[in-house]
């Protein structure tokens, strides 16, 4: 059987060998034995569960918990030629019939969906009547309480197990406490499942805090320093757009990314990242899962996170294909009070999630008792203006309400566009034969769009500019000419983000059914953040052995590469340095190049070479190869 995995890995993958604890996962797997993963971020989780399903007959049932990474993994799929699909937010009743259809009879391999699509009782009858081969959990750490992003709808994937109780079942995460181990393996009833545990130790990685009174500064300095692709994390829209003009305006190549970029530039600007046509993404956390990018050089945290789970899973996006790497975080004296401020502060407790939850309600004019399975369009600003709500306390309290099932949330910028005719034919022809040049697009909106005349007509400005080759802000201009002319009425609303009630208004009763998770939640929140600022102010413990600790794993030895082991060792000796530098005057070097000519100790070399790189003696160039700065 390892041999057909082999070949599976090689002819979709195009790899010749299993990493880590891959191997023996996938072993267990196929041999119809439930698992718990535990890899770090860029270990390989996917392949786990995908390899066993190509493997078998029947289909792979995989449970994630986010629209992106669910999008991401069908595409890369598709692009192998494996046949998946997945259950997203905005499908009618029939298009869901027909992809549960496509499951029973189309020899599909995959089927992706969220905990809350799995609720749903035509989802479960469906699944029963499947031939499921796997039970995929992704980001399982969500079913615990203690763990970050906890999300309550998690708690009800076990009954998978009652759905396709023949198909083992996988639970992947690359972020959990001994605690949220034990929440895993006992809320999804896993079957004396074999738990697999690679290192979470980033050996490659640089860890490093830098307290400064000028970050900006600090940032330039950084990214000048590593050439190669970045990623800076912020905790802003506002901070993203304003740190990428800001590196833009110093020479440097960067833009940003967020939740509220519309679909159509979000992929232009990952793409543009990807192909290294811009060096440095700086973004929100809403950035980087499920992005296959081996090869960033370093991660910048501007701004501290809020768990040490975040920061891991974020700076764990550095150096995924092995070679060496530097995650810093970037802090000021003031910045442990404003993040006290900003996720501490802000933590709704219940009465004001009841006060939110009722006035979203009436925001929607949804009545007591009424409830509305359609999505809306919420214009986050501006709801928080009139309710006169802390806006960060007002997001908190919608995540809350969407990990609790209330509502769903898909913080998204969304636009809508509708148009109608009102003028008589005999007045477009008019119009046409006086206005040449917005011609073409009239035309193709009226052959694109039967009943444009008559209705009021949604409208796709993205597939208009492609199908006529003008610029998206060009075809806006001409409709809201339309407009003023008379020949037809326009209208264009965006929002940031997008509700869907998922259960009836009951306002209080709503609310209490899960009060108490409200409180420990904040309890899990406060304890994160506390640990947080330990790893932020800790000047004794190797960054990775603190790393490790708190993840449950016992490290023997200093990474001997992190701020603190470099300040606690001995500065190596000159003469390393003026052997290093001797040898970049020849021609440039990888580190193990390096390591193997000067036959030192793999961890004085690189804490020399981190050394070079910031006294600006060195650099890295393209090939992630060291030469002297000149």
């Amino acid at each position: 059987m390892q041999k057909e995995a082999k070949t599976i890995l090689k002819e979709y993958w195009g790899h010749d060998g299993f990493r880590g604890s891959q191997k023996e996962i996938i072993d267990t797997v196929t041999d119809d034995k439930d698992v718990l993963a535990l890899m770090p971020t860029g270990g390989g989780k996917s392949v786990c569960y995908q390899v066993p399903a190509l493997l078998k007959e029947g289909i792979c049932i995989v449970v994630s918990p986010l629209v992106a990474l669910i999008q991401n993994q069908v595409s890369q799929l598709k692009e192998k030629n494996i046949k998946a699909l997945a259950l997203t937010g905005g499908i009618s009743f029939e298009e869901l019939n027909n992809l549960l259809d496509n499951c029973l009879y189309g020899n599909y391999k995959f089927l992706y969906l969220s905990p809350e699509r799995l609720q749903q009782s035509i989802v479960q009858e469906r699944i029963r009547e499947m031939n499921v081969n796997v039970i995929a959990i992704d980001e399982a750490h969500c079913i615990s309480q203690w763990g970050n992003d906890f999300r309550p709808a998690y708690l009800d994937c076990a009954i998978l197990k009652d759905l396709a109780p023949n198909a083992p079942m996988i639970a992947l995460t690359a972020t959990a406490t001994p605690k949220v181990i034990e929440d895993i393996v006992e809320n999804l009833q896993l079957d004396q499942a074999k738990i697999f545990k690679d290192s979470f130790s980033r050996s490659n990685i640089v860890f490093k805090v830098k307290e400064t009174e000028d970050k900006r500064y600090q940032l330039k300095k950084h990214v000048s320093t590593f050439p190669g692709s970045s990623i800076v994390y912020v905790r802003s829209r506002k901070m993203s757009v304003f740190l990428s003009e800001f590196l833009n305006k110093n020479g440097f190549k960067a833009s940003f990314f967020h939740g509220g970029i519309p679909k159509a530039e979000k992929e232009e600007r990952l793409e543009q990242w990807l192909k290294e046509k811009v060096n440095i993404m700086v973004a929100t956390n809403a950035f980087g899962m499920g992005v296959d990018k081996p090869n960033v050089r370093l991660v910048v945290h501007y701004q501290i996170p809020d768990s040490l789970e975040s920061y891991f899973q974020e700076a764990g996006r550095a150096g995924r294909d092995g070679n060496t790497s530097t995650a810093i975080l970037v802090t000021t004296k003031e910045d442990e009070e404003l993040a006290k401020q900003q996720f501490l502060s802000s933590l709704p407790d219940v009465d004001f999630l009841k006060k939110l939850y009722v006035q979203l309600n009436n925001y929607f004019q949804i009545s007591y008792g009424e409830s509305m399975a359609e999505t809306f369009a919420l214009k986050f600003n501006k709801f928080c203006k009139r309710y006169e709500f802390n806006p960060n306390m007002a997001y908190n309290g919608l995540r809350i309400l969407d990990q609790n099932s209330v509502i769903a949330l898909s913080d998204t910028f969304n636009e809508k566009t509708t148009l109608k005719f009102v003028a008589s034919k005999a007045g477009i022809f008019e119009y046409l034969k006086n206005n040449r040049k917005k011609a073409s697009i009239i035309q193709t909106i009226l052959r694109t769009y039967g009943g444009i005349t008559d209705y009021e007509t949604k409208i796709n400005i993205h597939l208009l500019s492609k199908k006529t080759g003008e610029r998206e802000k060009s075809i806006k201009k001409i409709l809201e000419q339309l407009h003023k002319d008379g020949i037809a009425e326009y209208k264009n609303t965006t929002s940031d983000l997008e509700v869907t009630f998922l259960v009836p208004r009951e306002d209080d009763r709503t609310i209490n059914l899960f009060a108490k998770k409200i409180r420990d939640f904040n309890t899990v929140k406060q304890d994160n953040m506390k640990a947080m600022l330990n790893y932020v102010k800790n000047t004794k413990m190797c960054r990775s052995v603190f790393l490790l600790n708190y993840f449950g794993e016992k490290a023997t030895e200093n990474c001997g590469t992190c701020d603190i082991c470099r300040e606690n060792d001995n500065v190596p000796p000159n003469s390393l340095k003026d052997s290093i530098f001797d040898l970049l005057k020849t021609a440039p070097q990888t580190s193990r190049q390096l390591i193997q000519i000067v036959k030192g100790e793999e961890k004085i070399v690189l804490g020399v070479l981190q050394e070079m790189l910031e006294d600006e003696l060195i650099i890295l160039n393209h090939k992630n190869e060291y030469t002297i700065q000149t």
